[in-house]
């Protein structure tokens, strides 16, 4: 879900939620993915993780590449400007992630 706010920019959230007062507002992606990565390391005890970064940013790009392929029905060049990333670049992640 999009909102626009004031200065032009783009808020990504995931839906409402009710806030501890009981008013709802919208929850912005990054609280959910910040909540995510405490659940993640919290689970670990004292293991120490190796490609955290890959592992989140797999859980995030994968959805991401798929759901914009099928709003461009498979164009690639459209694909890759709405992202705005090169062709190339758009090619390499969907092969990466096995979305072609």
């Amino acid at each position: 879900m999009l909102n626009q706010i004031n200065d032009n920019k783009t808020k990504l959230t995931v839906g409402e939620v009710t806030t501890a007062n009981g008013t709802r507002r919208q929850q912005l992606l990054r609280e959910s993915v910040q909540r995510a990565a405490k659940n993640y390391f919290a689970q670990l005890e004292n293991e120490v993780p190796t490609e955290v970064y890959e592992l989140f940013l797999g859980e995030i790009e994968a959805p991401l590449l798929s759901i914009t392929m099928e709003i461009c029905r498979g164009n690639q060049t459209k694909a890759a400007c709405m992202l705005g990333i090169n062709r190339g670049t758009l090619r390499k992640k969907l092969k990466k992630y096995s979305k072609n």
